[in-house]
C-alpha cells in the first residue's frame, strides 16, 4: 500500500461473459469492499471479441451497455447484478450516487446522443434483490437531459447542469426525496455571475456551496483557476478565484477539461476536505494527471508523481469511505497515436489510510483465499466482523 501511486487491479475473472467489456461514457460507485459500475457505451466491439452467452444481451442494446456490475476488492472476481429487463434506455453520460446501499441513476442518453434524454431518477438498493425502481416525482422537473451532476444534501437530491444534445445549461433543480416533489432552485438567464452552460462538469459540496468543476460543449471547456459556486444560502451564484500550486513557476491550476474524473474526500477533523481531479479531455489533448484542491484554502496541488497509467477521459472515478480513489474505463491512450476504450481498472490511497485499514489490505494481499475461509473461523482469529462483510 503506496499512498499516491496509482496501481492496475487485475481482476481475476476476465472473460467476456464473466466482466464488463471496454466501455467510456458509464458511471461507477464505491462503498467500503466493492466498485459497482452502471451502463456505458461502446460502439465497436472487435469481431473476434467472444461475446459467449452475453451476446444476447449485447446485440439488444447495442452499442450501449444495460448492465450493472460490481467489482469485489477483497476477490478481485466481478459480477454481474443486473441488465435488460430492469435497466433504464438512457445508459451513457448517467449521473451517479451510492449512499449507503441504495444507488440512485439520474438523466442519461440513448444513441444517437440527445435524441432521447432523461429526466427520470431511478434507484436500486444494493443488499436487496437487485431491482431499478423508477420514482414518481412531481412538481417543477428538470429538463430531459444528460452529463448533469448530482449532490446529495439530506433529504434534498440536487442536479446541475447539463445538455440536450444542443443546448447547454447551468441550472440546479432539486428534488425533495421523502415526497419526490421537484422544485426550480436557480435557472440561469444570463445574470450576474451565472456560469455557462455546460455538460459532463462534476461537482463539489462543502455543506452550503455548491462547487462545480470544469465541463463544457461541444466546442469549449471550462477551467478552475475561477470556480463557479452556488451558495445555497443566499441562493446567489459565486465566483471562487483558487490559488495556483506554488511548486510550479509560475503556480498553475488544472487545464480546463471536461470528461474528467472527480471525487471528494470528507474532512476528517485533521485535514481539509479536498478534491480530486484526474483524467479528462479538452478538445485536442488527453490528460493523465492528478490535482488537489482543498476546499477550505481553495489551494490546488499538482500531485506530479502520481499519475493514470494512461490519458484518458470519459472514464469514471470514485472514492472509497476509507479514502481509496477507483478508476475504471473511458477512452485511452493506447501510445503510437492509437486511442481506445477500455476496462482497466486503476486505484490510488489518496489520503494516508487508517491502521485497521491497513491491516485488513495487508492480509488481503498475503491471503489470496481468503474469501475461501469460513467466516466463523477468520472471526475467532479476532478479524472485526465489519471487514468480513467486504468478503464478496
Amino acid at each position: 500500500m503506496v499512498p499516491f501511486v496509482f496501481a492496475k487491479r487485475h481482476p481475476k475473472t476476465q472473460t467476456p461473459s464473466k466482466s464488463p467489456l471496454s466501455r467510456s461514457g458509464h458511471r461507477i460507485a464505491c462503498d467500503e469492499g466493492n466498485m459497482y459500475s452502471f451502463g456505458g457505451y461502446n460502439p465497436y466491439i472487435p469481431e473476434d471479441e467472444e461475446l459467449g452467452e452475453e451476446v444476447h444481451d449485447w446485440q439488444a442494446s447495442e452499442p450501449l451497455f444495460k448492465e450493472l456490475w460490481k467489482y469485489n476488492f477483497c476477490t478481485s472476481n466481478w459480477t454481474k447484478l443486473l441488465c435488460a429487463d430492469d435497466m433504464p434506455n438512457e445508459l451513457a453520460s448517467n449521473a451517479v450516487i451510492l449512499k449507503g446501499t441504495t444507488m440512485m441513476v439520474y438523466g442519461g442518453t440513448g444513441v444517437p446522443f440527445g435524441t432521447t434524454c432523461s429526466n427520470q431518477l431511478y434507484v436500486c438498493n444494493l443488499n436487496e434483490k437487485i431491482k431499478m425502481n423508477a420514482i414518481q416525482a412531481s412538481g417543477e422537473l428538470p429538463p430531459k437531459q444528460y452529463g448533469q451532476a448530482l449532490v446529495l444534501d439530506g433529504g434534498f437530491l440536487y442536479t446541475v447542469g447539463g445538455t440536450t444534445g444542443y443546448e447547454y445549461s447551468a441550472d440546479i433543480h432539486r428534488l425533495n426525496l421523502k415526497t419526490g416533489q421537484w422544485e426550480e432552485v436557480h435557472v440561469c438567464r444570463g445574470g450576474r455571475g451565472e456560469p455557462d452552460g455546460r455538460y459532463r462538469h462534476e461537482l463539489a459540496f462543502d455543506g452550503s456551496r455548491i462547487f462545480v468543476m470544469g465541463g463544457g460543449t461541444a466546442t469549449d471547456v471550462y477551467g478552475f483557476e475561477k470556480i463557479p459556486a452556488f451558495n445555497l444560502s443566499t441562493g446567489q451564484w459565486e465566483t471562487l478565484v483558487t490559488s495556483g500550486d506554488p511548486a510550479l513557476s509560475p503556480p498553475g491550476v488544472p487545464a480546463a477539461r471536461r470528461c474528467h474524473g472527480c471525487v471528494q474526500l470528507p474532512s476528517d477533523g485533521i485535514q481539509h476536505s479536498a478534491v480530486f481531479i484526474s483524467g479528462g479531455y479538452d478538445g485536442s489533448n488527453i490528460f493523465d494527471d492528478l490535482w488537489k484542491l482543498d476546499l477550505n484554502t481553495l489551494q490546488w496541488q499538482h500531485l506530479s508523481h502520481c499519475k493514470l497509467p494512461r490519458a484518458v477521459y470519459f472514464h469514471s472515478t470514485a472514492l472509497t469511505p476509507a479514502g481509496q480513489l477507483f478508476s475504471f474505463g473511458g477512452i485511452a491512450d493506447m501510445g503510437n497515436g492509437e486511442f481506445d476504450r477500455t476496462a482497466e481498472v486503476h486505484s490510488t490511497w489518496v489520503c494516508i489510510p487508517k491502521l485497521s485499514e491497513m491491516c485488513w489490505e495487508a492480509l488481503v494481499h498475503y491471503n489470496q483465499f481468503i474469501h475461501n475461509v469460513p467466516s466463523a473461523n477468520l472471526l475467532n482469529c479476532g478479524i472485526p466482523a465489519k471487514f468480513l462483510s467486504r468478503i464478496g
